[in-house]
């Protein structure tokens, strides 16, 4: 008879941030551990509020499957002595398995055989293992944890109460002086303590006690609310999904309600308004039906609507506070100047072996100007871009950027307009901030993207020119992120600039700094490891395999949305019979190159039709497959390459590369390395796992 069980984690108050994650490892390590312990159950469901953490497991069978499993001992050589016999190795082996040698048998395992008997492990009581759960619970990690009391267990936050049910019984166990019951708690301030009878009445019963134990149902009661009150009163109020998923991790009984604030407040910039209310204080923003900022905030409280009135009052105060620092801070901050502001910028360190801000800027300054020269940029566009390197971080000095860190570049984008900057310029320094995340926002200017560019690869160069390469999930400068951020904007922006040349750029003017910097080598073998990984990533998320993505990256990532076409073009042809006469052709090639650095071809020394066939067809193609190249035409640049098929096959078919005599040999093999260097620059075929093979 199968019965159902429950595990509920009672705790102080978790973080948002940590809940989902926290939620998502106990439902994965509770499966894991039912199948590694070979219990049976029809569904299972997890749970989570601030408070707790829980599992309801439905239909758990009440016995372990019982197994037969083979167990496998030495080699029959060693099993037997010279007689035949079994020896003492065989006869340790059955014993230590419970068996006697009457039940060996003999299977080959790689050309060898060893000896194996079959033993039968009867299920256990599924009610002696539950108790096992105790180590599922202490597994699950946070990203920051304590200790409290006399414990020495480190956990998120303290634990205040287990409950752990196998149908009417209590599983018995102890985690950091807490012993396991049948008790559980409702709202901190609405609900009373609950006795819970079995499992199944879990979830009703907390929603009794004003707990929705149910994350998703929490998050559909905020959504409804918020379009009752959208409706009711005729606004637009748009819900950010990201702040609902706090939001909705805050309260274990949401209630939506509706505050303001005084119209005046309206002169700050939307931005400082709305990061005020969803960054500080969780509000949701109010818009009208022309999409304008409203001065009312949609909050949610964790109860009911007893005193709602007194509960929007409060908010009201918090928020009005707020906002008057920030008007104090806005009007405070023009009274400066932006040379003020980078006056300051001297005396904060960016990184302690990298210097100042003003010492990255300066860099940043010369990354812009190689750019933008490297690109034949026009004059006005590289003067803009300049410009906005140079001021790209004032506002980092700002009393608002100070009190409202989210709104970097934003800031220096409204104060650079105040005090009369270009609006491209104005517009670049919030730009180089972009992407913020992997996968956000590119910027839209050239100025910009020259900027974030550089900006970014002076991050990188610098922090792995001294030894910062990110390790694990270690990664305090957010060096992968930002070289992300790199790969996509030469991507988006079509530009025709390898990404080896970028670097040099970067690593050029490191060059002319006194910093202290690794072995040229060793910096030079980091960046290009660190940005194949990303570049790895970035082709791995539009489905190219691993071995095509190894092939146009082995010389070089080069022009990367070239390397991209070349990718998909090349995951499209390992899978196409077709193709499969130039593949072996081209790869026939690759495998026989370098077997000398000889790369001379005369043709005055060829002996035959089929090399000179060769060497006449190649010489046909290579302008036009060059000139691909340079226009970035993968498809024409392949079918160059792909007329080479036939005549490379017929070389091979009727010519001996490695002659005796020495002449011809090296004529010959020089013939061959030309080529495959040819190939090289499109990609390493030789590493392509081609399927039509298989």
């Amino acid at each position: 008879m199968a019965k159902d069980v429950l595990f509920e984690i009672g705790l102080e108050e978790l973080p948002a941030r940590f809940i989902d994650n926290a939620e998502k490892q106990l439902l994965e390590k509770t499966s894991k551990w039912l199948e590694d312990i070979r219990i049976s159950f029809e569904k299972i469901t997890s749970f989570s509020t601030p408070r707790r953490l829980a599992v309801f497991i439905q239909g758990m069978d009440e016995v372990q499957q019982s197994i037969e499993e083979e167990a496998k001992g030495p080699a029959e050589k060693i099993a037997k002595d010279a007689d035949g016999n079994w020896s003492k190795a065989a006869i340790g082996f059955t014993k230590g398995q419970g068996k006697t040698v009457d039940d060996i048998y003999t299977k080959e395992v790689k050309g060898t055989a060893y000896i194996f008997v079959k033993k039968h492990i009867e299920g256990k009581q599924t009610v002696d293992l539950l108790p096992e759960f105790k180590t599922i619970i202490e597994s699950i990690q946070f990203g920051k944890n304590m200790r409290w009391s006399t414990e020495t267990m480190r956990y998120a936050r303290p634990i205040r109460w287990l409950a752990a049910l196998y149908g009417n019984e209590v599983i018995p166990f102890e985690i950091a002086s807490v012993q396991t019951g049948n008790k559980t708690y409702g709202h901190r301030f609405l609900g009373n303590e609950i006795v819970l009878d079995s499992p199944i009445e879990y979830e009703e019963a907390l929603r009794n006690q004003y707990v929705i134990v149910d994350p998703k149902e929490r998050e559909q009661m905020i959504i409804e609310q918020i379009r009752e009150i959208e409706e009711k009163d005729n606004f637009i109020i748009p819900i950010d999904q990201v702040l609902l998923d706090e939001v909705r991790n805050l309260v274990e009984y949401p209630t939506a309600f509706i505050g303001s604030f005084d119209e005046k407040f309206l002169k700050l910039p939307s931005e400082v308004l709305i990061t005020s209310m969803k960054e500080h204080q969780r509000y949701f923003p109010v818009k009208d039906q022309n999409k304008h900022l409203l001065p009312k905030f949609i909050g949610v409280r964790n109860g009911d609507e007893q005193s709602i009135e007194t509960v929007v009052k409060g908010n009201e105060k918090v928020l009005r506070a707020r906002l008057s620092d920030a008007v104090f801070f806005y009007e405070e901050d023009q009274k400066r100047s932006i040379a003020f502001y980078l006056e300051k910028l001297q005396r904060v360190i960016f990184q302690e072996k990298l210097g100042t801000y003003t010492d990255k800027v300066n860099r940043v300054v010369s990354i812009t100007k190689a750019i933008s020269e490297a690109m034949n940029m026009d004059e006005a566009t590289t003067e803009k871009a300049v410009r906005a390197a140079e001021i790209s971080k004032f506002d980092l000095m700002t009393n608002m950027v100070n009190e409202f860190t989210e709104l970097q570049g934003i800031i220096g984008e409204k104060y650079a307009l105040i005090f009369g900057e270009n609006e491209e310029v104005a517009k670049a320094i919030r730009e180089h901030y972009l992407p913020k995340q992997a996968n956000g926002h590119l910027p839209e200017t050239i100025s910009g993207s020259i900027v974030s560019i550089a900006d970014k690869l002076d991050t990188i160069v610098g922090c792995i020119s001294i030894g910062l390469t990110p390790t694990g999930s270690q990664d305090p400068y957010g060096l992968r992120r930002q070289a992300t951020g790199i790969l996509r904007i030469l991507r988006e922006k079509k530009w025709n600039i390898t990404l080896e040349s970028l670097l040099n750029i970067a690593k050029s003017v490191y060059d002319q700094t006194d910093i202290e910097l690794m072995d040229k080598e060793e910096i030079i073998k980091a960046l290009n490891d660190f940005f194949r990984l990303r570049a790895t990533f970035l082709l791995r998320e539009i489905d190219v395999e691993p071995d095509v993505i190894n092939a146009v990256i082995k010389k070089d990532i080069g022009i990367f949305e070239y390397t991209e076409k070349k990718a998909k073009l090349l995951s499209d042809k390992r899978n196409d019979a077709s193709f499969k006469p130039v593949q072996e052709a081209l790869v026939r090639v690759l495998n026989l190159a370098n077997k000398t650095d000889y790369t001379n071809v005369a043709a005055s020394q060829f002996e035959t039709e089929s090399e000179k066939g060769l060497y006449d067809t190649f010489l046909g193609i290579v302008d036009e497959y060059r000139q691909a190249n340079k226009e970035l035409d993968a498809d024409v640049a392949l079918k160059c390459l792909s007329k080479l098929a036939e005549p490379i096959h017929a070389f091979f078919d009727h010519n001996m590369v490695m002659a005796e005599d020495e002449e011809v040999r090296n004529n010959r093999l020089g013939l061959v390395n030309v080529i495959a260097e040819t190939i090289i620059e499109f990609a390493d075929l030789s590493l392509i796992e081609w399927k039509q093979h298989q």
